[in-house]
């Protein structure tokens, strides 16, 4: 009896070592093929911008990218999270062509969210920034732009004390996240509007005090800007309008008329030339109520630091140098008028 006893219990044992060795051997084979999984790359051959929404677990983000074709198992990455011990940030992500599972993960805790890079150039008006918004913002509304820009509620919530947000909107390239709103876009462009604001402050520009606040600097710098693409010569425009103020004689911009009708090419009719709105400077004297367009940084500087100059006209040279004529009388001025006509071979 103890024999056959002493023999039974060697065979159970083996049964069970030998089960424990199977058991272990698929988990290991199981494991294996999991850690390959997740550093095998995706089959996806193309760059893909996915959205964590906030409060996501890992295995919502998993099934997100089960849906975006990205991977093929929810529960791994949402394995592969928690025994790393990674916590997913909410925002947008881009994912680049073949990456793991362990390399998403990776991306959607990095909190390095993704963005489009915008450039705005300088004098666009903010009717016109929606084109460049729309290349790479596809779903950018230009009719919820145009109502942010003119609601005088969201100018005041911004810092900007006007009626509208033409002119803070500063030209510069700027990084801007992916699924940004509008009013995120805006709000973006104006706080660097007003931080150069703050800083040109510090220079104490005796312009600063004439022309009476940052406003009425934009407004300025908005027809400066408008009036010349020549670095060279802002400094110089800016000095022969500077004199016309002191003087209180019409600014007499061609711009702030396109501005009312904005007719920004092409002829400007006699009609728009009578026009009764506070924008028309061939017709009224001093500033107009507020800026024509977004001037950059170099006009506005120019503004606050015009040239000394008894300069009172200019006119185009119609030369091709993209230059103009500045004299001090009107007399001058019309014969620099006659020379250019000749230029345009009229």
């Amino acid at each position: 009896m103890v024999g056959i006893f002493s023999f039974y219990i060697p065979i159970r044992m083996k049964k069970f070592v030998f089960a424990l060795f199977i058991l272990l051997s698929m988990a290991a084979i199981a494991l294996y093929g999991a850690k390959r999984q997740i550093f095998a790359p995706s089959d996806n051959r193309t760059w893909t911008t996915v959205q964590v929404e906030s409060g996501s677990s890992a295995l919502k983000a998993g099934n997100m990218l089960v849906k975006q074709g990205l991977i093929s198992h929810a529960k791994l990455f949402s394995w592969w999270c928690r025994i790393q011990k990674l916590q997913l940030k909410a925002g947008w992500y881009d994912i680049p062509p073949q990456t793991s599972i362990a390399g998403m993960a990776k991306i959607l805790t990095s909190g390095k969210t993704a963005n489009r890079k915008v450039t705005i150039p300088e004098g666009r008006a903010s009717w016109e920034m929606p084109a460049y918004f729309r290349k790479a913002f596809p779903a950018f509304d230009s009719t919820k732009w145009e109502a942010l820009v003119h609601d005088p509620q969201f100018a005041q919530e911004l810092g900007v004390d006007a009626e509208s947000l033409e002119g803070y909107l500063l030209p510069d390239t700027y990084p801007i996240e992916y699924g940004a709103s509008e009013k995120d876009i805006a709000r973006q462009m104006v706080k660097a509007n007003l931080k150069l604001r703050d800083e040109l402050e510090k220079e104490n520009s005796p312009l600063w005090k004439e022309l009476g606040g940052w406003h009425k600097i934009l407004t300025l710098a908005s027809v400066v800007e408008e009036e010349t693409g020549k670095i060279e010569e802002r400094n110089l425009i800016a000095g022969v309008f500077v004199n016309r103020l002191r003087i209180g004689m019409p600014l007499g911009a061609d711009p702030t008329v396109r501005f009312i009708f904005r007719n920004l090419s092409g002829p400007i009719y006699k009609s728009q030339l009578q026009s009764d709105s506070p924008y028309n400077t061939r017709r009224f004297q001093g500033l107009m109520p507020g800026p024509i367009s977004n001037p950059g940084k170099k006009a506005i500087v120019a503004t606050l630091h015009p040239a000394r100059t008894d300069a009172l006209y200019f006119v185009a040279k119609d030369d091709g140098s993209g230059t103009h004529f500045f004299s001090s009388s009107l007399a001058q001025h019309n014969k620099f008028k006659s020379t250019a006509a000749r230029n345009r071979g009229e």
